[in-house]
């Protein structure tokens, strides 16, 4: 088994802020990265400290989302500088991670 060297990027949004669109079309279109996931918090607040959350008896339209991927860090590099252009900086977080892939020569 092989190991891929990669970098994580996980993005905090908020729906209100209508990001999310542009943001998948970057990442497919544009820079191709390896996959995308989307995660819809049911709660969480910011720097604000603005509560945004739901309960079964309403549906916010303003919940958390989590934008999550990873990618060779080259690539990866390259995706947070041109997200860095309409999400906050300090909205984005990466860290070094490994992907475990089959050996080509089995």
């Amino acid at each position: 088994m092989n190991h891929e060297a990669v970098l994580m990027v996980r993005i905090y949004l908020a729906e209100s802020q209508h990001l999310l669109k542009p943001l998948l079309k970057l990442l497919l279109v544009d820079l191709k990265v390896r996959g995308v996931t989307v995660l819809r918090g049911i709660e969480g607040y910011g720097p604000s400290g603005q509560h945004r959350g739901s309960s079964l008896l309403d549906l916010s339209l303003d919940l958390p989302l989590v934008v999550e991927f990873f990618d060779r860090p080259e690539r990866v590099e390259a995706a947070i500088a041109r997200i860095r252009d309409f999400v906050p900086p300090d909205h984005i977080v990466s860290w070094p991670a490994t992907i475990a892939s089959e050996d080509p020569a089995c």
